[in-house]
């Protein structure tokens, strides 16, 4: 490595984090990004709050989460080999242009006066078929966007923006869907995937080298795993963040609710939690926290937030939740990426989709289950056992096998 790259490499905080979104190629992409991430929040949103003003029922809302997230699960091998067989850009880009025909036509039939709750779940499933295939080649396209001194700090800003859309774009949903109303908010979502489309356009990746049919067969996807026991610790933790961040954005009408306010409030504690994953995104750019401490903080943050009765106390947990959860989520995604090859990289990821978003609908409907049943307060606590339990393990083997922890 040259002596410039290792200082880029070794550089960290929010001088690297404006150095990289200044980038020629990853700088455009960052900006679609964060513009169709927070059109989703919007599409989130009001699909959330559609559902629970015509049903009252938490579990209703985890089914809406299961129905968006379900198809990442059952489509994530075709969508790993699509990811290292073909053009990321490419993907990318149909993705995106099917994303806003779904989000036009659901519009339209809410504006009409024809969307039934049914009709929102069936566009939540069409959407999580485009998800499927989106997310591993978007996050497999940083790794051609950056140099690899500079991915994990890519990796971290990548993730920014699902955060920063998390920060802005539920309190601009609330206030949509509150002055514009849910058929708009919809409406907005599908323009927004556009401009991640003019970002994708403009955007220059440099040459790789394209799997063959044979290396993208599922069998050849779990052989990375198996060969690799790290990279199956790095995925349980990507899957323990997910659950641990699950009550946050499937409860947040019913947590509005739990604290005596409006549910359109719910934009304004998942902004909260978002809020606090972008302060982890500026402040630890480039640099390598220790696992253990950030899922502390982002299961303890949730717990806290869970079982507190006021609400600007919880506010403040979930931001400490959310510097926890993109801490811990970005370490763990940035090593996945790192620790294989260049035509590797849309199967490890489409395994992280499966990990990060595939399972959420077990997620989801355990989390609608437990609200249900118990309350949306021990749901919180409940789905945050599994980051704690991993900050748990880690701990253990720091004290037991410090030569491995000294990696971690």
């Amino acid at each position: 490595m040259e002596t410039g790259e290792v200082e880029r490499a070794n550089a960290t905080g929010p001088g690297e984090a404006l150095r990289l979104i200044r980038h020629r190629n990853f700088g455009p992409y960052f900006v679609g990004n964060a513009s169709s991430a927070t059109g989703t929040w919007f599409q989130n949103l009001a699909a959330s709050l559609f559902v629970y003003r015509q049903t009252h029922s938490p579990f209703l809302l985890g089914v809406l989460q299961f129905a968006n997230f379900i198809p990442v699960l059952l489509l994530a091998p075709w969508a790993g080999s699509a990811a290292d067989r073909f053009d990321r850009r490419r993907v990318v880009l149909v993705s995106q242009v099917a994303a806003t025909s779904l989000s036009a036509v659901l519009a339209a039939l809410a504006w009409a006066g024809l969307a039934r709750v049914w009709v929102v779940m069936a566009c939540a499933v069409g959407l999580g078929v485009v998800s499927a295939f989106a997310a591993p080649a978007s996050q497999a396209l940083i790794g051609d966007l950056v140099p690899r001194a500079e991915l994990q700090s890519a990796v971290a800003l990548n993730s920014m923006t699902y955060n920063l859309a998390r920060a802005v774009g539920p309190a601009l949903a609330a206030l949509s869907v509150r002055k514009l109303g849910v058929p708009a908010s919809f409406a907005i979502n599908s323009g927004s995937y556009m401009v991640l489309v003019a970002g994708v356009l403009v955007v220059r990746t440099a040459p790789r080298r394209r799997a063959s049919r044979a290396e993208t067969r599922l069998r050849e996807s779990l052989r990375l795993v198996r060969d690799e026991p790290r990279l199956l610790a790095f995925l349980l933790i990507v899957t323990a963040v997910g659950f641990a961040s699950d009550p946050v954005n499937t409860e947040a009408p019913a947590f509005a609710h739990a604290f005596g306010r409006p549910d359109t409030d719910a934009g304004y504690l998942i902004g909260a939690f978002g809020g606090g994953a972008v302060a982890a995104a500026f402040l630890l750019a480039g640099s390598r926290r220790r696992m253990l401490t950030t899922l502390v903080l982002l299961g303890t943050g949730i717990v806290a937030f869970s079982l507190t009765p006021w609400l600007p106390v919880g506010l403040g947990f979930l931001a400490v939740a959310g510097f926890g959860y993109l801490a811990s989520n970005t370490s763990a995604t940035s090593r996945l990426q790192l620790e294989v090859a260049e035509h590797q990289r849309g199967r490890i990821m489409a395994l992280w989709s499966v990990a990060f978003l595939g399972l959420r609908p077990v997620a989801s409907l355990a989390d609608g289950a437990i609200a249900g049943a118990f309350g949306v307060r021990t749901a919180g606590v409940v789905l945050a056992v599994p980051a704690l339990a991993v900050a748990g393990a880690i701990y253990f083997l720091q004290r037991h096998h410090s030569s491995i922890t000294n990696q971690a």
